[in-house]
């Protein structure tokens, strides 16, 4: 087993107590972490004027791996996240997260086994917007109107949604290759083509193109978003790997978290060809932030998928294994799994659970 070092954004909220939470599982699992702890979020823009410090920055290029917390966005400042400033600084462009159902977990199914592959660069999220009532909007009102594409509202607010074919090109082939490497079946690419056919349609042609490279060893389909999510609902485990562009994937993330037990469990990570930032999806929580409350699970479980990335993979799935015993136990769960699964047991603190987790992980020994 290597020495890995590794970026640790504990961000604020209840990030701070998941990722203490996590760092203390790592450990009892087995791995051997340098952790190089740098700062992001509300309370340090409080501090330092940025919520996302070029220290920071710098900390993550330097050990080209990082987890973070949760990191609370200011409000009015301009700064649209830390997520979205991260993305873009270290070209981040795949965001990878995997729906597995976990016994006991207050999941509406128990065979949902799907990755979820989004488009981290573009779409909406590209941040290309006009202020209603500007001059740039009134210009691009008019060109539109000059253009023949479209007559737009005068006190329209206005978003540009680019799809290119180099980014829809990199994500899909991201997915396939996830595909190969993973074992699994097959890539849907899920789409709004029959209504966007400049943007929409771009990705389903070229995500069709890149599907042919991989024709006889991972199977290929693809789906009308609305239609998809439909029938995420019905029945999830038709779905294997999924990939989407931006905002779809944003969306359908959080459905598909929310079929097996809610963001408390869901991991995640955003991957670039040289860096790799692991995270859980849940927000800051700060109405229970330092009271003990937080579920640590996605931060944990986001750990695990880090520590495949670093090739300890028997540490990473002695991780799950714990998790899942615990969660089949029963006996020791947060308040956000105690609601999910319509239990009246006293809650498990932040604490508790980890402790649990431990003594499950010690158990495997």
């Amino acid at each position: 087993m290597a020495q890995h070092t590794v970026t640790l954004i504990p961000g604020d909220g209840i990030g701070l107590e998941t990722s203490a939470a996590m760092q203390r599982v790592v450990e009892a699992a087995g791995a051997d972490i340098v952790w190089e702890v740098a700062e992001a979020g509300a309370a340090c823009a409080e501090k330092t004027g940025t919520p996302l410090p070029d220290e920071t920055i710098e900390a993550v290029k330097r050990n080209k791996v990082a987890i973070k917390g949760p990191c609370t966005t200011p409000v009015g400042t301009g700064f649209r996240s830390v997520n979205v400033a991260l993305r873009k600084t270290l070209d981040l462009y795949v965001c990878l997260r995997p729906v597995l159902s976990m016994p006991g977990a207050g999941g509406r199914y128990d065979d949902v086994d799907l990755v979820i592959v989004r488009e981290n660069s573009e779409d909406l999220y590209a941040g290309v917007e006009f202020e209603e009532g500007s001059e740039a909007a009134s210009k691009l009102i008019k060109f539109c109107e000059d253009e023949g594409a479209g007559v737009i509202r005068p006190d329209s607010g206005i978003s540009i949604k680019p799809i290119s074919i180099t980014a829809t090109q990199n994500i899909v082939r991201y997915a396939f290759e996830y595909a190969l490497k993973h074992g699994r079946k097959k890539v849907t690419a899920a789409h709004k083509a029959n209504i966007m056919k400049y943007s929409d349609g771009l990705f389903l042609r070229t995500a069709r193109e890149v599907a042919k490279e991989y024709e006889g060893r991972v199977e290929f389909d693809d789906r009308i978003i609305d239609a998809f999510c439909m029938n995420m609902v019905i029945d999830p485990a038709q779905f294997d790997v999924v990939v989407f562009p931006n905002l779809y994937g944003d969306i359908a993330s959080d459905l598909a978290a929310g079929l097996v037990g809610g963001l408390g469990i869901a991991p995640g990570a955003n991957i670039g060809k040289e860096y790799a930032v692991f995270e859980a999806v849940h927000g800051s929580a700060p109405d229970i932030a330092g009271q003990n409350k937080a579920n640590p699970t996605a931060e944990i479980m986001s750990a695990a998928m880090m520590l495949d990335h670093l090739g300890e993979l028997e540490i990473a799935e002695r991780i799950r294994r714990g998790v899942r015993a615990v969660y089949a136990d029963g006996s020791v769960l947060t308040g956000d799994i105690r609601k999910a699964t319509g239990s009246s047991a006293p809650a498990a603190s932040c604490t508790e659970f980890t402790e649990a987790l431990i003594a499950a992980i010690k158990d495997q020994a």
